[in-house]
């Protein structure tokens, strides 16, 4: 049985377009999360990084590259890739040496300095990655699959640019509160409709950019907190990093296919709703318990998706939610507080910790403007490449 880890520290670098190296980036963000935390990195034991692929394969080795930025100190070194999970499989690493004794304190860093564009796979032949092929193959950009995806609930559910743009003027609403955001400005929906059109239906505003930028975290265990004076820290209740079950009756990336429904039921939900479904087990709760949610809007209508996936409405009821301001800032049950992805932009590895920040600053009560009142508790949900399932829930 899991128990609650202690979220010591959180520290994020600025997420823009810096030109620098993402070293950088994560260093800055490790020292802001050690001095938020009250702890000296010497007395790190353990350092879990979350890997940047680029070229095919990582140019750093995540965990060590951070360590020697911060200066040699003899801490356990890991290294983990995930895609967009990445950040949250070093959380559930960091989480699970603590719980196992294997360290006391540890931090967690992500950072990236994405080039630019939307992210495509690396050359060469590789007919046997799935990623590689729905580009190579069907042409389908992340951009086109997300456009697919918002045809989908157009044509199921009824949803319309309208809905969709309301989900870039909540979250840019938020962002410009925000000042680690990279986007700072109010956007209206006349202006979601009149930016240029990426992949019909969805416009340059309702897809996310990418970005530089990193995150960290000082994660202890109970104990160590208690002694270092943190009586009442957040707390990380729960990891999901689940993965699909066959059959699948919905197409899902990386896959280009689903298989065969004839010889066994599909699972009932979807993918990304049994990742927040195992996450919601195992710390115990559900969703009329949280305070607030950070989900991944890739792109609005995807952020419409989660809000289903995550239970907080039916199948088909994301875009309502939305229209009566629900998810918004002083609403029922605000989503990306933060700003999201569309006041960020994508740092891959970087993503899924940065989520784990707010809710940590949120659950303080130290988010400034963009605070929920009296926030208790949060989740956080993701989706990595090749079926790596994320998501977060933090409680205080």
């Amino acid at each position: 049985m899991s128990g609650d880890v202690a979220v010591l520290g959180a520290g994020m670098h600025p997420w823009g377009k810096w030109g620098r190296s993402f070293v950088e980036y994560g260093r800055v963000a490790a020292r802001e999360a050690l001095a938020d935390a009250g702890v000296d990195w010497p007395d790190v034991q353990s350092v879990v990084g979350a890997d940047t692929v680029r070229g095919g394969y990582p140019g750093y080795v995540a965990g060590a590259t951070f360590a020697q930025a911060l200066g040699w100190q003899g801490a356990r070194v890991t290294s983990v890739y995930a895609a967009c999970a990445s950040g949250a499989q070093a959380v559930n690493t960091a989480r699970a040496q603590i719980l196992a004794g294997m360290a006391d304190v540890v931090l967690v860093v992500g950072a990236d300095a994405a080039p630019k564009g939307f992210f495509a796979p690396a050359g060469g032949e590789r007919p046997d990655d799935p990623d590689w092929l729905r580009f190579r193959v069907l042409g389908a950009t992340n951009p086109a699959y997300f456009a697919l995806y918002a045809r989908r609930r157009m044509a199921v559910h009824g949803d319309t640019l309208e809905d969709f743009a309301l989900v870039k003027v909540k979250n840019a609403a938020a962002g410009a509160l925000n000042p680690h955001a990279r986007y700072r400005a109010p956007v209206s929906a006349e202006q979601v409709a009149a930016s240029a059109v990426v992949a019909d239906p969805l416009r340059l505003l309702d897809i996310c950019a990418t970005s530089d930028g990193a995150a960290a975290l000082v994660l202890s265990s109970m104990e160590f907190a208690r002694r270092h004076g943190a009586a009442d820290p957040v707390r990380i209740r729960a990891v999901s990093t689940v993965t699909p079950t066959y059959p699948k009756a919905v197409l899902d990336l990386p896959d280009i296919a689903t298989d065969s429904a004839v010889a066994a039921e599909p699972a009932s939900g979807s993918f990304r709703a049994s990742i927040a479904r195992a996450a919601y087990e195992e710390a115990g709760i559900g969703p009329c318990d949280l305070s607030l949610a950070e989900v991944y809007d890739l792109s609005t209508a995807l952020e419409l998706e989660w809000y289903e996936d995550i239970g907080l409405c039916p199948a088909g009821e994301g875009a309502a939610l939305v229209r009566e301001g629900a998810t918004a800032l002083g609403g029922r049950i605000p989503v990306n507080t933060s700003g999201g992805l569309a006041s960020f932009g994508e740092a891959v590895p970087a993503q899924a910790i940065a989520q784990v920040c707010e809710l940590t600053w949120q659950l303080r009560g130290t988010a400034g403007e963009r605070q929920v009142p009296g926030a208790r508790a949060g989740i956080t949900a993701n989706q990595g490449l090749f079926g790596h399932g994320s998501a977060v829930i933090a409680v205080r």
